[in-house]
């Protein structure tokens, strides 16, 4: 069974677009679990809309931002395949099928791809986003150094969510994509590919940026890592 977990916020926009994307590729005993943060626009009424069965919406209780919103959707998930998804992209037709196969059949923990990165009207950019971040790190120790990915390229197996659940407490901290890949990596394989799966839209109201600790001091840099890594080992050794 395959889960995908969207974290909307005033999403009307782009929902529509982004489920169709993402429901012809799922089967009927798949999920889609939408946890919203308290839209104003409209966006869960298009979800409704939308009309797919599969499609469970749920209410974002706990602190406002990306971050809880992403975990509130893991905590409802029931799959053993587990996508975290924007609510505002497009994704590639082959992309459920090439991640669950690294999932399923050779048995990584967590799967990471590239985006293609576009314009609001799905226009692309000249790089990908591994183009534009540079040098990737593959495993936990780089991801330590430099977080690699974009949360929405990111797809786990179920027994992630017993090591990652619940979050540490402080999200800007601990934000929901570093904190999945490393606690991935900490139980087995990751598996890093360069193939662009989604159309990664960037526009003016997207609620999460990709890389978003790159530019703060480097007190606050030492601090984010030390405290991923002290949240880590009590998870490793617990």
């Amino acid at each position: 069974m395959i889960t995908v977990c969207i974290a909307t916020y005033n999403g009307a926009r782009y929902i529509t677009e982004q489920l169709a994307s993402i429901c012809s590729q799922l089967s009927e005993g798949d999920e889609v679990i939408v946890s919203d943060d308290g839209s104003t626009d409209g966006t869960l009424d298009v979800v409704r809309a939308f009309g797919d069965p599969r499609i469970r919406i749920v209410q974002n209780e706990s602190q406002r931002c990306y971050t809880a919103n992403f975990e509130n959707a893991l905590r409802h998930a029931q799959g053993d395949y587990i996508f975290i998804c924007d609510q505002d992209d497009v994704w590639h037709p082959q992309k459920v099928e090439t991640v669950v196969h690294y999932l399923r059949d050779e048995g990584y923990q967590v799967v990471a791809h590239d985006a293609i990165v576009t314009d609001a009207a799905l226009n692309p950019y000249p790089k990908t986003y591994y183009q534009v971040k540079g040098h990737i790190f593959r495993n936990l120790a780089g991801n330590l150094i430099r977080f690699s990915f974009l949360g929405c390229c990111l797809a786990v197996r179920k027994e992630v969510l017993r090591r990652a659940l619940p979050f540490p407490s402080d999200h800007l901290l601990c934000t929901h994509d570093n904190w999945l890949f490393l606690c991935a990596s900490s139980i087995g394989r990751a598996k890093v590919l360069d193939q662009p799966l989604i159309y990664y839209r960037r526009h003016a109201g997207n609620t999460s940026q990709g890389g978003h600790n790159e530019h703060k001091p480097w007190t606050f840099r030492i601090h984010y890592r030390l405290y991923l890594i002290w949240h880590l080992l009590r998870r490793v050794t617990r």
